[in-house]
């Protein structure tokens, strides 16, 4: 019997393969890409909700709208399109097939977070191609922070869909994802800072990983610095969301 593969060259196989089936899923485009962008083009366009809060007041209302939609697309790519996916996965057996090579668990959530980075990768050059049309200007200085927020946004999503993806069975998956997504996007601290809201949700809602992707990418690409508590925020979430879902994630239902 000849040896397994490294375990780089095996991660990288299984993330190809995840990458290439979420391209080819319609659905899962829909909420990677279209509704995001019709966010952007939507908040963009229209005078509310007011969006110049806190450290954003004063700031051009594209440029508060594009960092928020780029943290909608890291959170519907690596948590709901992910947590659907392996959900559906268990179903069908994927996952069971999974489990009798040496991928482990460790490797299969490595994948999908790499997965998602490719899928991240073309969703922004559409959605940054867009929002520069439409009048975005970056700061160039906060291209490495942001690209940071990015990398563990994506662990932090990522691992959060392997804990429902992974332990709940499908018909549950589809509903809490996208119940999940939708409040997120709504009152989640992504496309509307969490300053916006009133007295103590505010703060409730900072402490959310949603929110703390949002600041982290809003203070990146509007202020050029590096939001050091919403980073500490999203990092707890990444390491606790990753270490539940080595715990939870089940081969099978």
């Amino acid at each position: 019997m000849s040896a397994p593969a490294p375990a780089p060259t095996r991660v990288l196989a299984q993330a190809r393969f995840e990458a290439a089936g979420l391209l080819r899923h319609g659905e899962q485009l829909l909420i990677s890409v279209v509704l995001p962008l019709m966010a952007l083009v939507g908040l963009t366009l229209v005078p509310y909700p007011d969006l110049s809060v806190g450290a954003f007041e004063g700031v051009k209302r594209i440029d508060v709208v594009a960092p928020g939609v780029v943290a909608l697309a890291v959170m519907s790519t690596a948590f709901t399109g992910q947590a659907i996916l392996m959900g559906f996965e268990r179903r069908w057996g994927v996952l069971r097939l999974l489990g009798t090579t040496p991928l482990g668990r460790g490797g299969l959530l490595t994948a999908k977070a790499l997965s998602v980075l490719v899928v991240l990768a073309i969703q922004l050059v559409v959605l940054g191609g867009t929002a520069v049309a439409l009048g975005w200007r970056p700061s160039l200085v906060g291209l490495a922070p942001a690209l940071l927020a990015v990398l563990l946004g994506t662990a932090a999503f990522a691992a959060l869909a392997a804990c429902l993806g992974g332990s709940l069975r499908a018909e549950a998956v589809l509903a809490l994802a996208n119940l999940v997504w939708v409040l997120l996007a709504a009152a989640g601290g992504v496309l509307i800072p969490a300053g916006a809201l009133p007295g103590a949700l505010a703060t409730v809602v900072s402490l959310l990983p949603s929110a703390a992707l949002g600041d982290l990418l809003r203070t990146a690409l509007v202020h050029g610095a590096l939001a050091w508590a919403p980073l500490l925020i999203l990092l707890v979430w990444a390491v606790v969301a990753t270490l539940l879902a080595r715990r939870l994630l089940r081969w099978s239902d």
